[in-house]
């Protein structure tokens, strides 16, 4: 799902950056011999929990996750599983493209038992009974949850996934450089467009919003500022439809303009661009902050994607890692009973998940007030931007092979000039067909 020229190892938030990108291509390849069930597999080996025994049947549990690249997490995940007592769980750290390796061991007997997913588990996997329903888990705690990632994570009544974690993008800018240039946070398309122009000047760029002009980012952002979605409240596609056009069609100019930022050292998912001063307003994600609060201190400020068009208001994209149980679990009631040990009672490590690895909000709403870095500055803006205008990345019906077609379409109409509105309606033909084989 990702790009990073120069980060070797992605982060949570990056593996999460894409939103609606390719999830599974290749989904179905062989996964070779990293099984995840004992120490002579793949990933960089396993850490071990308590003495087996107790209910849900002891024994050992595979856990599976992405390779963070946030210092300290593989540990921190490694200490959570060694303190459970009722069963030995074995971390798998999976490094290279975890969501195809992880798609393709769910289809074996040799996959894990508990294993995270970005957004929580496929479609596909929930309608092909590659994973299990986990809404006995939630109890009381269930209200507690950020209700539209739980609602991501919801087919026909049945919670597959527990949110373990919470992300967000949205714009940065600098302070001294708007000042300096008169010009005012934007809080419209127009007003961004705008502002990109004014502040562009010599070696600075106005704009950063990916050095492919933005075209992998821009469908959500877009959809939900004018107004509309991926999919209506009733499953048809929202998206097709001027508004969306005409907004897209407006980042295409703006990428001939010459005041994007295209060809930076680093992608929009490293704030390098911005602190480096080479362009006053970059989108990017919260796991920056504590990088950017160490390079520009207090001179910079966030803001939401811009309202577009008389129906539409600001908006940002919230993604979070869900932790989930395979169907081929070798102790499905075992598997469970560990995921809702770590992801809905030990609200302390999850706290200390959220907050000592990165910068990331709490997925429940009991932990935020207990958040010290999310209590003040930008950082607090940031976290209520989460409640006004977070929408989850897609929604569950959006099929990789959907988000394919979308990201592609985007891409053509941004950096080629294809035409917005025939581009999106060869969309709207593939996410029908789409969700006739869902049967959504």
């Amino acid at each position: 799902m990702r790009r990073y020229a120069t980060v070797s190892t992605p982060s949570r938030r990056q593996l999460l950056a894409a939103g609606g990108g390719i999830l599974a291509a290749g989904a179905l390849a062989a996964c070779g011999g990293n099984t995840g069930r004992s120490s002579g597999g793949g990933g960089t080996g396993g850490g071990t929990g308590g003495a087996s025994g107790g209910s849900g049947g002891g024994g050992t549990i595979s856990q599976w996750y992405h390779q963070y690249g946030e210092t300290g997490t593989e540990q921190a995940v490694k200490r959570y599983a060694a303190a459970y007592k009722k069963a030995t769980v074995e971390v798998q750290w999976i490094p290279g493209n975890y969501d195809q390796k992880s798609a393709a061991a769910l289809l074996t007997s040799s996959g894990p038992d508990v294993f995270e997913y970005g957004n929580g588990p496929t479609i596909d996997m929930i309608t092909g009974k590659q994973v299990v329903d986990l809404t006995d888990l939630y109890g009381a705690a269930k209200s507690d949850f950020t209700a539209s990632l739980l609602d991501r994570m919801t087919w026909k009544g049945k919670i597959y996934g527990i949110p373990q974690v919470v992300d967000m993008q949205l714009f940065v800018y600098r302070k001294s450089m708007l000042q300096q240039a008169g010009v005012k946070p934007p809080e419209t398309l127009d007003d961004l467009i705008a502002a990109a122009a004014k502040l562009t000047t010599g070696k600075v760029k106005g704009l950063f919003l990916g050095n492919d002009g933005g075209a992998g980012i821009l469908a959500g952002p877009v959809l939900w500022s004018s107004g509309h979605d991926y999919l209506s409240s009733d499953n048809q596609p929202d998206f097709a439809n001027p508004d969306v056009a005409s907004a897209l069609g407006k980042f295409h100019d703006l990428f001939g303009s010459g005041h994007l930022l295209l060809g930076a050292p680093t992608d929009w998912s490293d704030p390098g661009a911005i602190s480096s001063g080479l362009t006053a307003i970059q989108w990017t994600g919260l796991w920056n902050f504590p990088m950017l609060q160490d390079k520009l201190g207090d001179d910079f400020g966030v803001l939401p994607f811009p309202a577009i068009g008389g129906s539409g208001k600001p908006s940002v994209p919230v993604g979070a890692y869900a932790s989930c149980v395979s169907a081929k679990a070798k102790d499905v009631d075992a598997a469970k009973a560990f995921a809702k040990w770590l992801w809905v009672d030990q609200t302390a490590d999850q706290l200390d998940f959220a907050q000592s690895y990165g910068f990331h909000v709490p997925a429940r709403a009991s932990l935020i007030p207990k958040a010290t870095k999310l209590k003040s500055g930008e950082a607090k803006t940031a976290a209520d931007y989460l409640k006004t205008y977070g929408h989850p990345q897609t929604p569950l019906l959006w099929s990789p092979k959907s988000a394919t077609a979308m990201t592609d379409a985007v891409d053509k109409i941004v950096r080629s000039g294809a035409d917005p509105t025939s581009s999106l309606a060869g969309v709207e033909k593939t996410v029908k067909a789409e969700l006739k084989r869902i049967g959504g």
